[in-house]
């Protein structure tokens, strides 16, 4: 599956526009983690462990994604976008959506 946020991907011919595909993940903080993250916010630096969440909860969405256009016959997306929203307190989304291509390769 070949994916980008830009409108083309190189090298490629868009033959088919499928439609929107997209994906999600919702994390909550861990209490353990948020006794380190409150500590860094006093000395300062980076909060590993909210960047890590982050990371994980990105590549599920994206897989998720690529899931859903999988499922409906794509060979690509493009443009990709990302979005994040609290859900409650300690709890975060985040949404990714794309638009589901058939691609061919330029020769």
């Amino acid at each position: 599956m070949v994916v980008t946020t830009q409108d083309e991907l190189s090298g490629y011919t868009i033959t088919e526009t499928i439609g929107l595909v997209r994906g999600n993940s919702v994390r909550a903080r861990h209490i353990g983690k948020d006794i380190m993250a409150g500590f860094r916010n006093v000395v300062g630096g980076e909060i590993n462990e909210y960047t890590k969440l982050l990371g994980e909860s990105r590549e599920q969405a994206i897989d998720r994604m690529m899931d859903d256009a999988r499922s409906k016959g794509a060979d690509g997306i493009v443009c990709i976008r990302f979005t994040t929203s609290a859900i409650m307190q300690a709890a975060a989304e985040l949404f990714v959506y794309g638009t589901a291509v058939k691609l061919r390769k330029n020769t």
